[in-house]
């Protein structure tokens, strides 16, 4: 029994443990692994573990001993499912470690897009309090008291973020492919999309990236949205046409946007939203802080665990 981890440093930059895996069977750990490397590296390993390297069909037909691959990650498309399925390969992943800590870094876009603490600070180091009255602002600032949260999506995070906004006093307005129940809060309600986008002073994206959501933010959908919106993004890239989100922003169609995630990770230097107005960009890490990747680590561990017992658990496909 070999396990091999191909892309360990996603996870574990250094401040976690692999002691877990260790002792279950005789363990390889690689920070990183090139497409052109994997075979090699994992041709006999029965397990494998892997957060953003790509395993194809081609690949997993070429490693006759693997039975086993867990994602590091809530999702798998990493994996090519319906080969893993054919080859008699178990699939697992990660579900809902992240949901506190995305819904967390949710609100430090949208206050840092409403209050601009980090350029008021700069502004406040670089001397413009010592030459101004005893308070200044060099922006609008927005109280989100009153405002109307649409999100896109009510799954797990979705619901911690309609929870926080809650607090916040903001309505809560939410679409989704699948309504569970309907929640006890106050001020929510289910809308269709259309209506949330018309509504809507803040919209937040929470869906999972399947061909009838790719680009749902798009120029037509944009331009449903009134001007002063500001939209937030920390599910998947894809789920926004950066060009036509770029546009809006440039042309004040939108007031501001922040990204967690984009099309393409990490961007190449013509990613449109790189130079847009009033677009926030940070590098997918809204899932990182080290309580969310302490769970993901104990559950990595414990589905091989339960694969190896023959009860797996988080089988996906």
């Amino acid at each position: 029994m070999k396990i091999v981890v191909l892309d360990g440093a996603v996870l574990n930059p250094g401040d976690l443990s692999w002691q877990g895996l260790y002792e279950i069977a005789p363990t390889v750990v690689y920070d990183r692994t090139s497409e052109e490397a994997i075979e090699e590296r994992a041709a006999a390993a029965e397990i494998i573990l892997t957060n953003k390297t790509r395993l194809s069909a081609v690949t997993l037909k070429n490693l006759p001993k693997l039975r086993y691959i867990g994602v590091l990650a809530t999702g798998y498309d990493v994996v090519d499912i319906a080969a893993a399925r054919s080859l008699g390969i178990t699939v697992t992943n990660i579900p809902a470690y992240g949901t506190a800590s995305v819904a967390q870094f949710v609100f430090a876009l949208l206050l840092e897009l409403c209050s601009h603490v980090g350029l008021h600070s700069q502004a406040v180091r670089a001397g413009a309090w010592s030459h101004e009255e005893w308070s200044f602002w060099k922006t609008p600032l927005i109280e989100l008291s009153g405002k109307t949260l649409g999100l896109v999506g009510f799954g797990r995070i979705g619901r911690q973020v309609g929870q926080i906004a809650v607090a916040l006093q903001m309505r809560v307005i939410a679409t989704s492919r699948t309504r569970a129940e309907t929640p006890t809060w106050p001020a929510f309600r289910w809308c269709q999309l259309e209506e949330l986008l018309a509504e809507a002073d803040v919209v937040s994206l929470h869906c999972p990236l399947l061909p009838e959501t790719r680009g749902i933010i798009n120029a037509t959908t944009l331009s449903c949205l009134k001007p002063q919106v500001f939209l937030i993004n920390t599910a998947r890239g894809a789920l926004v046409v950066e060009q036509d989100l770029a546009d809006a922003l440039n042309t004040g169609r939108l007031a501001g946007a922040a990204m967690d995630v984009l099309s393409v990770e990490p961007p190449s230097p013509d990613n449109p939203l790189l130079q847009a107005k009033n677009c926030l960009i940070t590098p997918h890490m809204a899932w990182a802080t080290k309580e969310a990747r302490t769970r993901l680590m104990d559950v990595a561990i414990s589905n091989v665990a339960a694969f190896l017992a023959g009860r797996a658990q988080n089988v996906v496909g």
